[in-house]
């Protein structure tokens, strides 16, 4: 016997997303959550060319000096003195290696009292950025 259902008798069938977004949202906060930001410096610089390179960590703290001899962090001209205060603050919870990317034309005494400021603030490990 069949029976041939009328559309009064029929349930109404849904489809509840709800459960998928919440799933999304979660997985969504997770990448977030998980993804190292890196922080440029704001400047473009034109590194030298080295022989040998090697590859750093995400995680470090960029500053640049520009053809003109200005010091950058951050996008913004800091100056000479202002290297020490940013490298102590940002070293005071662990060991971030400081990455100076100094362009070709930067005078090499500008970029010497750079790494001397690093120095003094107490960064363990100071390296210089090239081309590769």
């Amino acid at each position: 016997m069949r029976r041939n259902l009328a559309a009064d008798d029929r349930d109404d069938v849904e489809i509840n997303l709800s459960p998928m977004i919440d799933m999304v949202f979660i997985l969504l906060i997770f990448f977030i959550v998980t993804t190292v930001f890196v922080e440029e410096t704001g400047v473009e610089v034109n590194k030298p060319e080295a022989a040998a390179a090697i590859q750093l960590e995400k995680n470090s703290i960029l500053i640049a000096v520009t053809k003109d001899n200005k010091v950058i962090y951050g996008g913004r001209d800091i100056g000479i003195s202002g290297v020490s205060p940013i490298v102590k603050r940002l070293t005071l919870q662990e060991d971030i290696p400081v990455i100076i990317q100094a362009d070709e034309g930067a005078s090499h005494g500008i970029f010497a009292k750079v790494y001397g400021e690093a120095k003094l603030a107490g960064a363990k490990s100071i390296n210089f950025s090239t081309k590769r």
